[in-house]
């Protein structure tokens, strides 16, 4: 999946709870939060990639599509890419306090790190690694809502969620 379509699946899951929790017709979806989550997405969709490229770098070279990533081809040390995922992670952090109600975000938000961290191992251990990735990219399901409350209405976010992940694994499936 190339990077621009990847952000956009990481970012429409924020943006639809940030339109749900907005209280029509007299308010619209914060413009701020939506820039945040963005900013957020592209941030994170990259920690993302750049987690995947570490784990698979030896198994990247020995496969012709993969062979020229910078890891894999030897252009960047791991202790590189582990600067590099450093930095896209402070990004991250600092979209994450951006957000109103910044410890109930930052609480909700970075439950997620176990998801990204270990999505790209999951091909190798399960059938189904399309479920663990509908998990991750669809956590702004609950993201955009508690940004705008400082709550989670499960009974909002809960089917946005599940059907973000459905969603997702009938794409990465095809």
């Amino acid at each position: 999946m190339d990077k621009p379509i990847g952000t956009l699946l990481l970012l429409w899951p924020c943006w639809w709870s940030t339109a749900l929790a907005a209280q029509p017709p007299h308010e619209l979806a914060d413009p701020k939060l939506l820039a945040l989550f963005g900013v957020g997405a592209f941030i994170m969709r990259g920690a993302g990639c750049t987690i995947n490229d570490m784990w698979d770098a030896d198994f990247d070279r020995r496969v012709a599509r993969t062979r020229s990533r910078p890891l894999a081809n030897g252009d960047l040390t791991h202790a590189q890419a582990w600067g590099f995922l450093g930095v896209q992670l402070m990004g991250g952090l600092a979209i994450l306090l951006s957000l109103p109600h910044t410890l109930y975000c930052f609480q909700v938000g970075a439950t997620s790190l176990p998801m990204v961290a270990t999505y790209p191992l999951m091909k190798r251990y399960t059938n189904w690694p399309q479920l663990v990735l509908g998990m991750m990219f669809n956590w702004g399901a609950f993201m955009g809502w508690a940004a705008t409350y400082g709550s989670l209405d499960w009974t909002v976010v809960g089917p946005l969620y599940a059907s973000g992940i459905a969603w997702t694994l009938v794409y990465d499936t095809l």
